[in-house]
């Protein structure tokens, strides 16, 4: 309020009526601007009293974040209002604990696209008293989504690798049909300086099936590259990710008993993450089948374990899936993920790429320790949204 407003309210009862109504109307044009600027705000803006009752609000919060039909300001406490349950259980749990300068995030889906916002709660100070609190809702879509093309643009340096390796295995294929192709023409040409008959039927087939053999063998390699490269198609929402591993891991345990494989799950169950569940599922699928084909393999003397565990530590989920199978040397361990790369005669080298794959679009990192004969482990390290903690003037 400008200083005429606040030395002319001091002696209302002194002033004219045309000071009166020059003051009524000095209000009205600061409350004007007051409301343009919170309206021209792409922010949302919502003020509430110490009953969480709201006193302000802005038409950007009717955008960014989804509201009863019912929704009217003042009549309800603001987590009553709000048609999400993950950010009212925000809102009142801050209430409830107290506290200011805090922040998380969400993920809202709508039938064609996913908005990320961030919602933080900040103390309203009146008279170097708190009167209520200030909720600032952001929309981070963008900076989420130049993160994820970001992290895809890095996984396009590993191509280059990747061709040389398509390159050499298309050379052994390319290189039988060449070899077979020519001797069939040397037998045409040679039968036709002769008697002018073909070949035996039977010489003609042998040549042509090996051909349709290699023909076979180059379309996988090409398919098979065409899957390495292709980007991860996925939908990154804030989900609780031990819900979409425990369902997964449990879908196998009738499998693992029935093979005598004791299977050991030990979730934490306290955080959400920026993931796509189909994906984090197929990421567990891959884990638990490499673990259980390496247990088969060597059964140890306390009898086949796969433990599958997470954890929360610095700011990081990390999920381990561990067993006590045969092991792999440095050298496999150094290119366990690399495309093509396998130790199993009837495998493809390309589920741990998927799994390395998925793992980078959630901007996570997943690495592998083990030991011959003693076991291996995988860990899945992901990065857990951030909370602000700190306090400004008049926070708990």
């Amino acid at each position: 309020m400008s200083d005429f407003v606040g030395k002319a309210s001091e002696k209302l009862k002194k002033l004219s009526d045309e000071q009166v109504e020059r003051l009524i109307a000095t209000i009205q044009e600061e409350n004007d601007i007051f409301d343009s600027i919170l309206e021209s705000l792409s922010s949302g803006i919502i003020v509430v009293d110490r009953n969480w009752k709201i006193i302000k609000s802005n038409k950007s919060v009717k955008r960014l974040v989804p509201l009863f039909s019912h929704y009217r300001e003042k009549n309800d406490a603001i987590w009553n209002l709000i048609d999400n349950d993950e950010i009212s259980s925000f809102l009142k749990k801050t209430a409830s604990d107290n506290v200011f300068n805090v922040n998380e995030e969400f993920s809202i889906v709508s039938e064609n696209s996913v908005t990320f916002i961030d919602v933080s709660v900040l103390p309203l100070v009146k008279n170097s008293e708190i009167a209520g609190s200030i909720i600032l809702i952001s929309d981070i879509t963008a900076k989420r989504q130049q993160e994820i093309l970001l992290h895809r643009m890095d996984s396009l340096q590993s191509l280059t690798n990747l061709a040389a390796s398509v390159a050499h295995e298309i050379k052994n294929p390319l290189g039988a049909i060449s070899i077979h192709i020519q001797l069939l023409q040397k037998a045409v040409k040679k039968c036709r300086a002769g008697d002018g008959n073909l070949p035996d039927e039977k010489f003609m087939e042998k040549y042509l099936e090996v051909v349709n053999e290699e023909i076979d063998n180059l379309n996988r390699i090409v398919m098979d590259f065409l899957f390495a490269v292709r980007p991860v198609k996925s939908q990154l929402i804030l989900s609780n990710p031990d819900e979409v591993i425990g369902k997964t891991v449990e879908f196998f345990r009738p499998e693992m008993e029935e093979n005598k494989i004791t299977l050991n799950v030990d979730l934490c169950k306290e955080t959400r993450l920026l993931i796509d569940e189909k994906l984090l599922r197929e990421v567990v699928v891959n884990l638990v089948q490499n673990a259980k084909a390496a247990v088969l393999s060597r059964i140890d003397e306390d009898g086949a374990r796969i433990v599958v565990k997470s954890l929360l530590k610095n700011d990081r989920y990390i999920l381990t899936v561990a067993d006590n199978g045969c092991g792999m040397d440095h050298e496999t361990c150094d290119h366990v993920f690399e495309p093509y790369y396998t130790t199993k005669s009837n495998g493809t080298g390309l589920g741990l790429t998927t799994v390395y794959k998925i793992i980078k679009e959630f901007r996570g990192e997943i690495s592998v320790t083990s030991e011959l004969y003693r076991g291996t482990v995988f860990t899945v390290s992901l990065p857990v949204p951030q909370k602000s903690t700190m306090l400004l003037e008049g926070g708990k």
